[in-house]
């Protein structure tokens, strides 16, 4: 029999730009590509994030012919059968920096089985960027500047004459999840990604640096669940950036996805605790019936409640809205951040924990690099602010949609503003921002610089 190696497809659903499975078949005169389904995973990922995997699984499949083979169960059990079934001789792979990848890694080890790992989701793998001293940027824009001075390598080539394996029936397992009823999930895959990504180049990258923070409009690229499951690599996009304004903004969002990434390697802790423990003692409400209005857009502002629903309807918010909402949960409705981080984690098909976690905490004010806990977005301002004319807003609360200019942010002030259904505020505002500064002077957070726990 001729050599033949495994690729393990992870995080990393692409064949442009992906040295380990270069490195799987340059190993071997036939390359098994393997999709460990776990389980365990599977189970909390809630439907959007399911029907987007199964799609972006199904459009790679196809494009190699149908010949990946898709396993459930541990990844260090079903390795361990897949080595022994196929008479592996080498095993590849992308390494993994998140929590649960680290663990599953420490577990394929303790098994016995040895894994080549070539790159990572990442433009510059989390630990690379440090100081003079060797340790970690806890603050972004010193990371920034050393991640630039840094660089990255260019894109890798697709593979050209691969000789892949053809999986055994057994193995071949694709799931056939679907995104729940009248759910709008954007469309999945590398072609997919590499379609949205030339028309954003050539026509939105150069207006991102204004356009960006309109919700009403598609001022932004929507590549984040693209990224977050590896259908294009960063790498890919910033080979085309330039020096420009526009261009370095959204240098500077890539990096704040790698900068957030690197925070949680160093401190794995915080995927679900503060990083900052000083907030651990600040008076939180349990999370009964506000939140619940909260998680289905009834909470009486426009511009919350237009976010939330979009997030139920596509599986996607606006990066704007989603520190709005956050910051009315944290700050207005008084619960922690870890409630909101939980229920985005379910709908979000971008959800990336290091991303996901530590943007709550920034705006929570308790994460690294954070925004100051004073700060408390009025959702009202940040409507008229970026939704001006309510376009955002009519998309997804019908309820609204009668109400022109100013008066679809206030409806309470307009005449006929209930007239249709809308729900009554369930908090006052400026009531719960005084609420909210007045907690946070109960805990008297020091304004020396702190050091994390477990850093």
């Amino acid at each position: 029999m001729p050599p033949r190696s495994l690729f393990w497809f992870r995080r990393d659903l692409r064949l442009a730009d992906n040295p380990a499975l270069l490195d799987a078949l340059s190993a071997a005169d036939e390359t098994l590509l393997l999709f460990i389904l776990d389980e365990v995973v599977a189970d909390r990922a809630g439907e959007f994030r399911r029907a987007y995997l199964a799609q972006s699984l199904s459009k790679l499949n196809e494009a190699v012919g149908g010949k990946i083979a898709v396993v459930a169960g541990n990844p260090a059990t079903v390795l361990k059968d897949v080595v022994d079934r196929y008479q592996i001789a080498s095993v590849h792979a992308a390494r993994e920096f998140a929590p649960y990848g680290v663990r599953a890694e420490a577990e394929i080890q303790a098994a016995g089985l040895t894994i080549e790992f070539t790159g990572s989701n990442y433009a510059i793998a989390p630990g690379r960027v440090q100081k003079s001293d060797g340790s970690n940027y806890r603050v972004y824009t010193p990371f920034f500047r050393a991640w630039k001075g840094h660089g990255w390598r260019a894109p890798a080539p697709a593979p050209i004459t691969p000789n892949f394996i053809q999986p055994f029936p057994i193995d071949r397992h694709m799931p056939t999840w679907l995104p729940p009823a009248g759910i709008q999930l954007q469309e999945a895959g590398e072609v997919a990604a590499l379609q949205r990504w030339q028309a954003f180049k050539t026509g939105g990258l150069a207006s991102y640096d204004e356009a960006r923070n309109i919700p009403g409009i598609p001022g932004t690229s929507r590549l984040s669940p693209h990224l977050r499951w590896g259908e294009i690599h960063p790498r890919t996009i910033l080979a085309d950036l330039n020096q420009t304004t526009a261009h370095e903004i959204f240098r500077k969002e890539i990096a704040w996805r790698e900068f957030y990434a690197d925070v949680l390697h160093h401190n794995p802790h915080t995927s679900r605790e503060y990083y900052n423990p000083a907030f651990i003692s600040m008076r939180y409400d349990q999370p009964r019936e506000k939140f619940d209005l909260w998680c289905r857009g009834q909470t009486g502002y426009p511009i919350v409640d237009a976010a939330m629903r979009q997030l139920r309807l596509e599986g996607w918010m606006h990066n704007r809205t989603r520190m709005v909402v956050a910051s009315f949960l944290v700050k207005d409705l008084h619960i922690d951040w870890q409630h909101g981080a939980n229920f985005f984690m379910k709908y979000l098909i971008d959800n990336d924990v290091a991303s996901n976690s530590h943007g709550w905490q920034w705006t929570a004010g308790c994460g690294t690099d954070a925004s100051p806990y004073y700060r408390v977005f009025n959702p009202v301002e940040q409507g008229k602010r970026f939704d001006p004319e309510g376009n955002y807003i009519r998309s997804y609360v019908p309820e609204l949609r009668h109400l022109s200019g100013a008066d679809i942010h206030t409806p309470w002030d307009a005449l006929d503003g209930y007239t249709h259904g809308y729900v009554r505020r369930i908090v006052d505002h400026p009531i719960e921002r005084l609420e909210s500064l007045k907690r946070l002077e109960e805990i008297k957070v020091s304004k020396e610089p702190f050091r994390p726990q477990h850093a």
